[in-house]
Order: C-alpha cells, then sequence, then structure tokens
C-alpha cells in the first residue's frame, strides 16, 4: 500500500522537491529505522538513523551546524559541531531515556564499521544522538531502547523512499495533539548555474491543538476534537542536509531556518518543547582532520548567495513537518491510560484544500 502524503492530499506546498521528496534526494545519504512496538508492554518507541555519506571503509567528516530555538532536549556531539564545524559518524533519534544507549550502540557500529582506523589511530567516536520524549504513549521508563536497536537501524539504513510517521524514533510521538512522528521533505534550488538539494527529516513531537496551522489555515481551531493537553510538552529535532558546498558557519545559519519552518505550522517554540537543529553538507569530502593538507581550500558558496537554500530549508522543514502529521493513525495513550491520541482526519484536511482550489 502507497503511504498517504501531504501532497496525496491536494495542499499546494511551494518550491520543487525531489525525486522522493526525503532527505534522502541528497545523494550518499541513507536512513534506516528500528521500529518497537508492542502493546501488550506499552511499548512504542525506537530508533531513526542518517549516515551522511552512507557506509565506508574510513570514517570522513561532515561540515555542519547547529541551532537550538529552545534547549529542553538532548543532542550529543552539539559542542563539538559548534566549535570545529563537522563531524563524524551517524545521526540518531530515539526517546529521551535512549540517548545513552543508543550513543553506545552507535558507538560501537563506528568501531566495527571503521575498524582499521580505529586499531591504527587514537581515534575516538562521538556519534550525534537527539532525542524527544514519547511517555504519553509508549512506557518510557522501562527503557526498551538498547544499543542492538541503534546498530540494526543503522546497519538497516538505505537510500530510496523514507517510511514516515510511526517508525524508528517517531514511533511514540504527538505533533500538535495529533499522532505525529518522523516526516521528511526536500527541495531543490537553483544558485548561479548550479542545481543543489536540501532534505530535511524531522521528529515532530511538539505544539498543542490550537497552534497548528497548515498553509495558512488555522486547521488546529477547525479540528479541536481529542486534544490531550493543556499546555505544550513535547519537542522536535529536525536535521536538514544539503548537497551545496558550505561551511559550518553557513551551516548553523541554515540550522537556524529549521526554527521559521516549524513556526510556520503554528508553534511559537513553547518553553517545555526541546526545538534542537542541525544542519549538515556531504559536498567537500576529505579525510579526518589530522590525515588533512596542512593548509585547505574547500569550495564555499558565497554567503550572499544563500536565500533560495534559507527558503527550500524552510519549505522542506514545513512540509515535513505535515508529512509526519499525516501519517498519523489513532493510537492508544498509555500515560494518562485509556485516551486516544487521534491521528489527523486526512478527508477533511484534504476537503478542506480542495473547497479553496
Amino acid at each position: 500500500m502507497h503511504p498517504i502524503r501531504a501532497r496525496d492530499l491536494g495542499l499546494p506546498f511551494a518550491g520543487r522537491p525531489g525525486p522522493y521528496n526525503a532527505i534522502t534526494d541528497i545523494a550518499g545519504v541513507t536512513v534506516g529505522f528500528t521500529t518497537l512496538t508492542d502493546p501488550a508492554r506499552d511499548m512504542r518507541t525506537g530508533v531513526t538513523a542518517i549516515i551522511p555519506r552512507g557506509t565506508s571503509a574510513a570514517p570522513m567528516p561532515v561540515w555542519a551546524g547547529q541551532y537550538s530555538l529552545n534547549g529542553n532536549g538532548e543532542l550529543t556531539g552539539s559542542h563539538w559541531i559548534k566549535d570545529a564545524g563537522y563531524f563524524i559518524g551517524p545521526v540518531c533519534i530515539t526517546n529521551t531515556h535512549g540517548v545513552g544507549a543508543v550513543h553506545s550502540g552507535a558507538t560501537r557500529w563506528m568501531i566495527d564499521t571503521y575498524a582499521e582506523f580505529f586499531r591504527d589511530n587514537h581515534a575516538w567516536a562521538m556519534p550525534v544522538v537527539g532525542e524527544t520524549y514519547d511517555g504519553v504513549l509508549n512506557d518510557i521508563n522501562a527503557m526498551f531502547v538498547e544499543p542492538h536497536h541503534a546498530i540494526s537501524a543503522l546497519q538497516g539504513a538505505t537510500s530510496g523512499p523514507v517510511a514516515e510517521g510511526s517508525v524508528g524514533g517517531g514511533n511514540g510521538m504527538i505533533c500538535y495533539e495529533f499522532k505525529g512522528g518522523t516526516g521528511t521533505s526536500s527541495r531543490q534550488v537553483v544558485i548561479g548555474e548550479a542545481t543543489y538539494t536540501i532534505g530535511a527529516l524531522v521528529q515532530a513531537n511538539f505544539g498543542i491543538r490550537p497552534w497548528l496551522n497548515i498553509l495558512g489555515y488555522p486547521v488546529g481551531r477547525m479540528m479541536p476534537d481529542g486534544a490531550l493537553f493543556s499546555q505544550e510538552t513535547g519537542s522536535i529535532i529536525v536535521v536538514l542536509g544539503t548537497d551545496a558546498p558550505l561551511s559550518g558557519l553557513s551551516l548553523r545559519q541554515i540550522a537556524k531556518r529549521a526554527a521559521i519552518g516549524i513556526g510556520r505550522t503554528g508553534t511559537p517554540g513553547g518553553n517545555s518543547s526541546g526545538d534542537i537543529f542541525l544542519a549538515f553538507s556531504t559536498a567537500n569530502p576529505g579525510p579526518m582532520p589530522q590525515h588533512a593538507p596542512m593548509v585547505q581550500h574547500p569550495a564555499t558558496l558565497n554567503t550572499e548567495r544563500l536565500d533560495p537554500l534559507y527558503l527550500g530549508a524552510v519549505e522542506a522543514v514545513e512540509e515535513a513537518v505535515i508529512n509526519a502529521l499525516v501519517a498519523g493513525e489513532d493510537t492508544p495513550t498509555v500515560k494518562p491510560r485509556g485516551h486516544l491520541c487521534r491521528g489527523i482526519d486526512r478527508s477533511a484536511l484534504a476537503a478542506l484544500f480542495q473547497r479553496s482550489a
């Protein structure tokens, strides 16, 4: 069965997506999931893995920038990204209590994948692991996520279409009090004579119903039934990737635009929400810094020409959030028990935009 996405409902998003309308439209980027679901154990959680350069025999830096709109959450490795402008290895996303297990598993995967490098050098692994809280739909204190789940997600990472909704780390997440989770989208942008791709993957677990805005419509106020919370309690992790050659500073500027993308969907960035964003570029591949030339000359785009990428980032993040919502299905809560987190009414959403066409 072909999964329903927001564009399938006739939502008129701006911009030109890539072939998959996913972060995997960037050449070399792969995504994998481990999804853990067992209603008898109140289990609904998992791990999402992004490998920016796919799997190779040796580690290679990925230029990066990081920005937090609201820091109520965790993204490991972010201090070094801010100082060095790069990271090495995968990016994983899970639930709040699973960060340690996923970090351990991702570290093991790096040591095994880059075995020769770790054997012959004084090397350390610092995978990037982000989280959002899934304790409403999952028994988060049972700590179901284990290191081997991260390894499985990484080993299963592929290019091509990306699953959305209740998959991987997004399995137990709630967005604007509808069922949320994993979403992705991409844009192709032209700068000068070159076409670049920018893609977003989100783990959407933020917002309250009255805030929800979809392409200018106050959808949350139009669909008030089934609201769960009295105040905002969630978070969102946004990972933006591009093949455009950018410096760490420019990538931090790209990461900042995720705030505008989620803002378009209505959130003001709640106090309890961890709104944490990462941007990376697969351009300028090269060896580990200790093996690089003394003087380097990486090609980077002129910062005066980056507006198309900024717009593409905003549009991709906005659509990724809506894709996560559209993929949602009704899911029972476990804390408190007896409620239902509803998936957004796709028929009503499609009808809204058909009337406005």
